[in-house]
């Protein structure tokens, strides 16, 4: 390249950079946008109205967040009550309850991308999720009590395992951990009944008897109000209690659930 076109090309680069001799020394328009980038401003954007929000609306600004999990159903608002059992650590439920219930919460648990396995004496009960399902390899597999093996639980593939043994469980061969939750559920009231709800972190009570609801309001801390109502509970109706929280939950099964599994029922 010669002197004469190199220097065209400086005194281009210094007048299109709003170099002073030109236009009476002020910089051009592209002069400043160069001198902008230089500076690391970068290219002015659209001009918008600011977005405000006076401080009486503030509490109007709310989002519908919960726990992510199972929706076992709606509470007395009306809202969907949510069981968190996808946890990153150990987590025990026990059911005082209806076999229709467990089967409910299974069904949803395998829709939230969670394996579901179940330890029964009673498989027969458990075969037509199975087949509904597709199979085992589609979310939902059934064991005999003691022969559950173990499921490899993890982020991406949790586990829930229903342990439906009866009035006295055995201890379990497989027990919660990370991303592995493990629900026990009880027709009623037993000898291990303490054991289990001391290492719950989640109890559901059904319609129980009212000195099972009197010996449930000592163990559980529950009010009178809360112990009265126990006998009356109506069909798919639950008490769910973790900590110091207690709520009514109503599970209120959709057409497909009641096509599999028939109306909600305290009773097997």
């Amino acid at each position: 390249m010669s002197s004469g076109t190199a220097a065209g090309v400086t005194g281009g680069a210094r007048a299109a950079a709003g170099a002073p001799g030109r236009s009476g020394g002020t910089p051009s328009a592209a002069g400043q946008v160069i001198e902008r980038l230089r500076k690391g401003f970068g290219l002015a954007g659209p001009r918008h109205g600011r977005h405000t929000l006076s401080a009486e609306h503030l509490d109007a600004l709310a989002l519908p967040l919960g726990d992510d999990g199972v929706v076992a159903g709606v509470d007395g608002a009306g809202q969907p009550a949510v069981l968190g059992v996808n946890r990153p650590t150990p987590y025990d439920v026990v059911l005082i309850g209806g076999l229709w219930t467990a089967q409910v919460l299974a069904l949803r648990a395998t829709a939230t991308g969670a394996h579901v396995a179940v330890e029964t004496g009673r498989p027969q009960a458990w075969q037509q999720m199975v087949h509904a399902m597709g199979g085992a390899q589609n979310g939902l597999s059934v064991h005999e009590v003691g022969r559950v093996p173990p499921q490899g639980a993890s982020a991406g593939t949790p586990v829930l395992v229903v342990r439906d043994c009866g009035m006295r469980p055995p201890r379990g061969r497989v027990v919660s951990g990370p991303w592995q939750s493990v629900l026990t559920l009880l027709p009623y009231l037993s000898p291990v009944a303490p054991r289990l709800l001391r290492q719950a972190r989640l109890v559901g009570i059904q319609r129980v008897s009212p000195d099972e609801a009197a010996e449930l309001g000592r163990s559980m801390a529950l009010t009178a109000e809360q112990v009265e109502s126990l006998p009356t509970l109506a069909d798919g109706m639950t008490l769910w209690c973790a900590d110091r929280d207690r709520r009514y939950v109503l599970t209120r099964p959709t057409d497909a659930e009641i096509g599999l599994l028939g109306n909600p029922r305290r009773m097997d």
